[in-house]
């Protein structure tokens, strides 16, 4: 019986050890960029008409949006209205981490001195197409 009661504590003892070391181990930060993905950048003509219709819709005030079709993702980002036009969206990174999807855009534009060419509003956006991933996209 002693015995018995030796080798459970024995047993209970290597057990907290081992949940201890694991516990302990090295974790992967979720945030680490596990690879850089390929996309193109869309026109109009060929992005999916139920996309187009979403982005008329919410052009005005700037969107962040995804779209999946035909086994593609498809990553939106308007910037609202802009008092005149010359404006263009740079893509500076697309990557995949461990949990998500990371998408950062910048708006440049217009070059000085020629806005006054550009009086008309625009509503510039950017939509780019991607390898479908099950994942979240986050946009910086």
């Amino acid at each position: 019986m002693i015995k018995a009661k030796k080798l459970i504590l024995f047993c209970l003892i290597v057990f907290a050890y081992s949940m201890i070391a694991v516990g302990c181990g090295e974790k992967r930060d979720t945030l680490e960029k596990i690879k850089d993905l390929e996309f193109t950048v869309i026109t109009e003509e060929n992005a999916p008409e139920e996309l187009l219709a979403i982005t008329e819709e919410k052009k005005e005030e700037g969107f962040k949006l995804t779209f999946q079709d035909n086994g593609f993702l498809y990553i939106c980002r308007g910037y609202g209205k802009q008092p005149t036009g010359g404006f263009c969206i740079r893509v500076d990174a697309l990557y995949e981490t461990e949990n998500a999807i990371y998408f950062d855009t910048t708006l440049e534009g217009p070059v000085p001195g020629k806005e006054e060419k550009r009086q008309s509003p625009s509503y510039p956006y950017v939509i780019i197409k991607t390898e479908l991933i099950d994942k979240p996209v986050v946009f910086e």
